[in-house]
């Protein structure tokens, strides 16, 4: 089972980063386009509207796979920097703060930053096409 389950990796790393890239994407139509917005509708230029504007480009950039690991670093900080402002001066607990997810992403970020997005990736077919 576990050499079964180890073969599987490579194509689990694809569906795991497309399945963060729609949802951090989807987070960046909502403030930037109002897109099921919900309670995202943040002021042109304002932090938040800038942190959707990274989530739409940087995240549409980690869902197809291109420049892969750039772009969960990117996401990785910007996670990050959003548990520091947004929640932390809240409480250092995430549970009280309500920081959990975003201190969870970061490091989910931070793995796709060190492991790439695998084979079902535009990074991945470009390399393949170089090499030959």
């Amino acid at each position: 089972m576990i050499k079964k389950l180890t073969g599987l990796q490579p194509r689990v790393l694809s569906i795991a980063r497309i399945v963060m890239g729609l949802i951090v994407f989807s987070f960046g139509t909502a403030k930037i386009f109002h897109f099921h917005a919900g309670e995202f509708m943040p002021a042109f230029g304002s932090p938040e509207w800038v942190a959707g504007l990274i989530e739409l480009t940087v995240g549409l950039c980690f869902l197809i796979g291109v420049f892969t690991r750039l772009s969960a670093f990117i996401l990785s900080g910007l996670m990050a920097a959003a548990y520091f402002t947004a929640h932390l001066p809240v409480s250092f607990f995430p549970t009280e703060n309500g920081g959990y997810t975003a201190a969870s992403w970061s490091f989910v970020f931070l793995y796709f930053a060190t492991s790439g997005g695998g084979p079902a990736s535009l990074d991945a077919m470009l390399s393949k096409r170089a090499n030959g």
